[in-house]
């Protein structure tokens, strides 16, 4: 059986991100005993885009997001999330 080294204890998040920059994990752990998890509540990471539309076309998804009581770019992403599931 293989023995694992001791994991330090780490001053701060910093400190250990340092360290497993330097380290390989399956030193620590026993990877073969590792669960699958998700992480269902974690918020998505997102990445501001440039978009060049139509004057006219913001102006109604403006009025229909005021309708619907949603920031019209959150009604733009509803769009574009229900365009992907049904392409």
């Amino acid at each position: 059986m293989k023995k694992f080294k001791e994991l330090p204890i780490f001053k701060s998040e910093e400190e250990e991100s340092t360290f497993w920059d330097a380290h390989d994990v399956t030193e620590y752990f026993d990877m073969s005993k590792a669960k699958s998890v998700r992480l269902s509540n974690l918020k998505k990471t997102t990445k501001s885009i440039s978009l060049r539309l139509p004057v006219d076309m913001i102006e109604e998804l403006k009025v229909k997001a005021n309708a619907m009581d949603v920031p019209y770019q959150s009604l733009i992403k509803m769009f574009l999330t229900h365009a992907l599931k049904t392409a």
